[in-house]
């Protein structure tokens, strides 16, 4: 499917800092490897793939994915999130390596880059906005009108989950991923790894546009 894509794209890049990126890579490996970014973009389809290891915010050589509490995220502990759009809308996907094992986690795209401090990624990204800021709104909580990615790490440390929206994000409005201390709708941010969502070239949604009310 990439390759369909990156065929004719508007847009593909792939970036790496720290170390290099072995052919085949997905973090799972104690190569060099400290963040990568590709993206690819045509027409009416986004593919995008984000990975990092964990760093605190004070480490020499930051890291997009930053951890605040390495009891739960340790540092060099790996993520990696994928996000593709097509005419069937939407899918978000975050695998990690590292965790702790057996540990439940609450993980949901916020709206900003993340920062030194867990609040700097902000809230929930949400499909229809809360009007009231924090959300707590079970109506516009929830994960159809948000992105969740719970996951509970095996015993080898690892972790994944996907979630599908018939909808898209809003350029610019989709900033980060954070992992919370317990699953559900809230807690304490443990971790937050930066991430470049996107949409397709041709697909543009206005900020006040009117959607319909995700049903509760």
């Amino acid at each position: 499917m990439v390759a369909g894509m990156v065929a004719g794209a508007v847009a593909a890049a792939v970036l790496a800092a720290g170390g290099g990126v072995p052919d085949g890579a997905d973090g799972g490996t104690d190569g060099e490897l400290s963040s990568s970014v590709a993206v690819a973009a045509v027409a009416d389809q986004y593919w995008m793939r984000a990975e990092a290891r964990f760093a605190p915010p004070t480490a020499f050589i930051p890291s997009p994915a930053v951890t605040y509490e390495q009891g739960l995220v340790p540092a060099a502990s790996w993520i990696s999130v994928e996000q593709r759009v097509d005419e069937r809308g939407t899918t978000v996907t975050a695998r990690v390596r590292g965790m702790t094992p057996g540990h439940a986690y609450g993980v949901h795209v916020h709206q900003n880059p993340c920062g030194a401090s867990p609040e700097a990624a902000g809230g929930h990204y949400q499909h229809v906005q809360d009007p009231v800021q924090p959300s707590k709104d079970p109506a516009y909580a929830n994960p159809d009108n948000e992105v969740w990615l719970d996951f509970t790490a095996g015993a080898d440390g690892s972790g994944s989950a996907s979630a599908h929206h018939l909808w898209g994000f809003r350029p610019g409005g989709a900033g980060s991923v954070v992992l919370h201390r317990e699953p559900g709708g809230a807690g304490d941010r443990v971790a937050c790894f930066t991430v470049p969502f996107g949409s397709p070239p041709g697909e543009s949604v206005e900020a006040g546009e009117t959607v319909e009310q995700p049903a509760v």
